[in-house]
């Protein structure tokens, strides 16, 4: 459970951080994948495009 202490009456700060709290925790993303049921094999075309992805990713870092 993700909380946040309201100091000195700043509501609008401690929501600034609840809703960055909430995003790096994972919650929204996960939610999105589960909102609708996708097929084993277009599960594993999804990871394997993502590690494409991320390969050339790091090549190009590795290159600069």
């Amino acid at each position: 459970m993700t909380k946040v202490v309201v100091k000195n009456g700043n509501v609008d700060g401690a929501l600034k951080q609840f809703k960055a709290k909430v995003a790096r925790s994972g919650v929204p993303s996960e939610l999105k994948k589960h909102k609708f049921h996708t097929k084993p094999g277009d599960k594993r075309r999804e990871e394997k495009k993502e590690q494409i992805k991320n390969s050339h990713k790091k090549r190009r870092r590795e290159n600069d």
